[in-house]
């Protein structure tokens, strides 16, 4: 087993040959890694099965979701794969060009970041999409996923690296830390002069611990308390089917509606349909009722259901379980939002276009959603492939992030002999 150290060492000295490769040399290479994995595809499975079993009794039902892969999964990650091959490469794009009053030539480039290390918990697609996202953008990454899938994501990455080696190409491009300890976690964070910028991916426990800890620097990715606003004004299909998917489509990923705000003169006729939506029709189907739990208004209306606490408004619940609070107008709204948002992704739903046009200014969110369900902000949805993480920060990238957000950028400044 190769340490921590040995990896950063060997990612650090492949750096400089990963950033002068062609287009057409990472094209290829990333067409040749999504083959692999579709070829592959019984050794990722059996490596899954592996994780998935020692999941059970463990983590609850909608993780082991997010943990389990199958063909159609591994289908779906050779398909970011070659999306992102499909990309236009964003290194050596010219951003500014100037010629300055003594004649030196400045050409502003986009340049890699360099060693990238990213610390994620159980999806193991986020293997492959972080591997191709990388490398496309010119960046070796170091990748230290979850002790819970960790037999799917080494299995991913050896794949890739097989691949890599059979276009004749430094292997070391792609990395995966192989002790799944918090001291490999610790050894990322400090890892000053190996890596270059750091993005955790995961719940906010992750998150928080790489943000007040790390000593390289740190791109924050979201945990998502995402609400959606039902406006006096909304058109009441349209809110419960944008619920209903921002709830229930994939209720485990962050990107799904956690927090649900009702204004109180549609409130006692909207949230019985929605009660009736979410549980009733779902039990009807037989899948799984979403558990609504209602401050004290919502409650009167809805008196079945369970009551909701302070905390539950600050809760990235992950599951069937939606808190619903009953607001006095868009202003309420936005002022509830405001503190309790992970600035992540956050929704109105109303046919009232001066309340779309407040919401959309005033709410401080990577994703500002108007008659949408959260459910969109995603890197592939977004256009860019796929992601490497939604960062709910402000500094150099914000939201899913794609090709461009990986990189960086430096002055080029041609003269003939020019002193100052």
């Amino acid at each position: 087993m190769k340490t921590t150290q040995e990896i950063l060492k060997a990612a650090k000295a492949a750096a400089s040959g990963l950033s002068i490769l062609s287009p057409q040399q990472k094209n290829t290479a990333l067409l040749a890694m999504a083959d692999a994995l579709e070829e592959n595809a019984a050794a990722i499975l059996a490596a899954n099965a592996l994780d998935v079993e020692n999941a059970k009794g463990k983590l609850p039902d909608v993780m082991i979701d997010r943990l389990r892969l199958d063909e159609k999964r591994i289908a779906g990650m050779a398909k970011g794969i070659r999306e992102v091959a499909a990309l236009p490469d964003p290194i050596g794009t010219v951003l500014e060009e100037s010629t300055l009053y003594n004649g030196l030539s400045v050409t502003k480039k986009r340049v890699p970041l360099g060693v990238i290390g990213i610390i994620y918990e159980s999806r193991p697609n986020v293997t492959s999409d972080a591997g191709a996202l990388c490398f496309k953008s010119g960046n070796v990454c170091v990748l230290r996923g979850g002790r819970d899938a960790f037999n799917s994501s080494f299995e991913i990455i050896r794949v890739m690296r097989a691949a890599l080696e059979k276009q004749s190409l430094n292997p070391d491009f792609i990395n995966i830390v192989e002790d799944v300890s918090r001291q490999s976690a610790t050894e990322l964070m400090t890892a000053v002069g190996y890596v270059d910028a750091l993005i955790p991916r995961g719940g906010a426990g992750l998150i928080r611990a790489c943000v007040e800890n790390a000593k390289v620097p740190c791109i924050e990715t979201g945990t998502g308390i995402c609400h959606v606003y039902v406006d006096k004004a909304a058109d009441i299909e349209k809110a419960l089917n944008i619920i209903e998917n921002a709830k229930t489509s994939r209720p485990s990923v962050c990107n799904a509606e956690e927090v649900c705000l009702v204004h109180e003169k549609i409130a006692s006729t909207f949230l019985p349909l929605l009660e009736k939506r979410l549980c009733a029709n779902r039990e009807e189907k037989g899948l799984a009722a979403v558990e609504l739990r209602c401050d004290a208004q919502a409650l009167e209306i809805l008196p079945n259901c369970k009551a909701a606490n302070e905390r539950d408004f600050d809760t990235e619940f992950l599951d069937y379980i939606l808190a619903i609070k009953v607001v006095k107008s868009v202003d309420e709204a936005i002022a509830h939002v405001s503190a309790h948002s992970t600035h992540h992704s956050d929704c109105i739903v109303s046919e009232d276009e001066s309340a779309l046009e407040k919401f959309a200014l005033c709410i401080d969110s990577a994703a500002v959603y108007l008659n949408a369900s959260t459910r969109f902000t995603d890197g592939g949805e977004f256009g860019k492939g796929c992601e490497i993480g939604i960062s709910t920060q402000k500094l150099h990238a914000r939201g899913p992030m794609g090709l461009e957000e990986l990189c960086s950028y430096k002055y080029i400044v041609r003269g003939n002999g020019q002193t100052r």
